[in-house]
């Protein structure tokens, strides 16, 4: 996948600065797609480009110009396209993953660490994506807003992010356990 069709996914909700969308990513997409705010305003300028989006520019009195994006008939008819292909599974690249891999023969402490650590990110995560979900939700019970919300996507992207962070953070405890225990047999006197 790419930055532009999660960008074009975004615009689906309406008009948005490159701040408004930055935003949104940090809070709503980050569950399933990072960039970083350069990545996405040089990603703007192509879109703008391949006539994917559109920019107006808006003036402020105290403020810098801003530009408002907002997706043409291009962008949703290319969005269209990717949502119409067959999508394949992400596969995990993860460091964490090749330090657990060699644990037994490295520095056994400093694994715990960056599990202890990644345990704690992931706990972070599913705060803000518990208070998103309210958010989302607004009072109403799950069912309802589901029967009823304009796009229901934002909240299964969200949900996803949910259990994606709820594993990471079961397989982090379950992973210091067994290091804890295989460490202190490794320490105790033979």
């Amino acid at each position: 996948m790419s930055l532009r069709n999660a960008v074009m996914a975004t615009l689906l909700d309406g008009e948005a600065s490159g701040y408004d969308l930055a935003k949104t990513f940090d809070a709503a997409v980050a569950n399933f797609w990072i960039c970083t705010p350069q990545q996405l305003y040089r990603e703007l300028d192509r879109m703008e480009t391949d006539g994917l989006i559109t920019a107006r520019t808006v003036e402020q009195e105290r403020r810098p110009n801003k530009r408002l994006f907002t997706l043409t008939e291009k962008g949703a008819s290319e969005l269209t396209k990717f949502t119409a292909q067959q999508h394949k599974p992400t596969a995990i690249r993860d460091e964490l993953l090749v330090a657990v891999l060699a644990a037994d023969s490295g520095d056994l402490d400093a694994v715990k660490a960056s599990i202890r650590e990644r345990k704690q990110w992931a706990e972070a995560k599913i705060e803000r994506y518990e208070r998103l979900k309210a958010k989302l939700l607004n009072g109403k019970a799950e069912d309802d807003f589901l029967a009823t919300a304009d796009r229901v996507g934002p909240y299964l992207t969200l949900l996803r992010g949910l259990s994606f962070e709820r594993d990471n953070v079961k397989w982090c405890a379950r992973s210091l356990t067994v290091l804890e225990r295989r460490g202190a047999r490794l320490d105790a006197p033979t």
